[in-house]
């Protein structure tokens, strides 16, 4: 095997070997400085070096010194403002109070609105606002929760008004209808006014009577108004201030009220023996079998249509089942 020697290569690849140059560092002193480019902008300044300023520590201490006593001075005048503002509350409080404890605004008449059924001195009795009270001190919900023990009373606001008047605005129960209830063994009845919402409102005495000139005459005039329930069955016990329970009562009662057309302005009274056996009697004497309080309306429809079919007299109707009625001509 024989090995070439480079001395045989051509001239040209001799001068290419000879043309090939390895870069020489360049000292540090030709290097270019650094440069500075905002990162905002983009802008190139160049070779400028970032400014360093001096602060003599001096300087700092006096600033920081500066900065405290302005903080003490807000601080102090802060304080200042809130002692100020602590002693015109004190003082504030102690006026309220002087006022408070005081015959101001003492209560000099008591005026009652909305009342027909109650008697001014039942009223009195009723709120017993002490006499020795103001309009700051009086206890209004002590007056309302005595007030509204009455069974007449729904509802009371109790009105400061200044100077020295204290108004009970009153909301009254209204009469729905008015039950007569035997007793002593039926031998005697006893007609009690019963609320709309079913509640015992009084015994209705005897007008004329010494027990009668105690209470408010509206009472007599609502009683010639509303309808009568009779015919209850012996054992209701009517207490004041207690919502009815018997059964054939509340029936009625709904019946009554429940009515809409022009049949309840007919109606004179309702017996009330039981809740199936419920019957109206109109001022024209016909009577009508109305049974429970359903279908109150449409009750009401057919039997103003049965007496518009036949006007020379209806004595009787029956709509316990408002969809099969019967009826009997006089």
């Amino acid at each position: 095997m024989a090995f070439r020697s480079n001395r045989s290569a051509s001239p040209q690849r001799r001068r290419a070997d000879r043309s090939v140059s390895i870069p020489r560092a360049t000292p540090r002193a030709q290097r270019p400085s650094p440069r500075t480019v905002s990162p905002y902008t983009g802008r190139d300044f160049g070779s400028a070096r970032p400014r360093v300023s001096t602060v003599k520590v001096g300087s700092l201490a006096q600033g920081q010194s500066s900065r405290d006593a302005r903080v003490n001075r807000s601080y102090r005048a802060h304080m200042a403002k809130m002692f100020v503002l602590l002693g015109v509350l004190a003082v504030l409080a102690a006026a309220c109070a002087g006022v408070y404890f005081s015959n101001l605004f003492s209560i000099k008449q008591v005026t009652v609105s909305g009342v027909e059924h109650l008697t001014a001195n039942e009223m009195t009795q009723l709120a017993n606002v002490p006499s020795d009270t103001t309009l700051l001190r009086v206890d209004a919900g002590a007056i309302k929760s005595s007030i509204m023990r009455d069974a007449w009373v729904a509802d009371v606001d109790v009105q400061r008004i200044f100077p020295d008047t204290l108004n009970l605005a009153v909301t009254e129960r209204a009469i729905g209808a008015v039950v007569e209830i035997s007793v002593d063994e039926g031998k005697s009845i006893e007609q009690w006014a019963l609320s709309v919402d079913g509640m015992w409102l009084c015994m209705i005495p005897e007008e004329g009577s010494e027990a009668a000139a105690s209470i408010s005459p509206k009472i007599y005039e609502d009683k010639a108004e509303v309808l009568a329930i009779k015919d209850v069955a012996y054992g209701a016990a009517p207490e004041v201030g207690t919502y009815c329970t018997d059964e054939s009562i509340v029936n009625a009662l709904d019946i009554v009220t429940g009515m809409t057309t022009e049949l309840k302005d007919r109606v004179k009274t309702v017996s009330a023996t039981s809740t199936e056996n419920t019957t109206i009697t109109l001022d024209s004497n016909v009577e009508i079998a109305f049974g429970a309080a359903e279908d109150i309306r449409d009750k009401e429809r057919v039997c103003l249509q049965i007496m518009a079919d036949h006007p020379d007299g209806v004595s009787y109707i029956n709509v316990r089942v408002a969809n099969s009625p019967t009826w009997r001509t006089s």
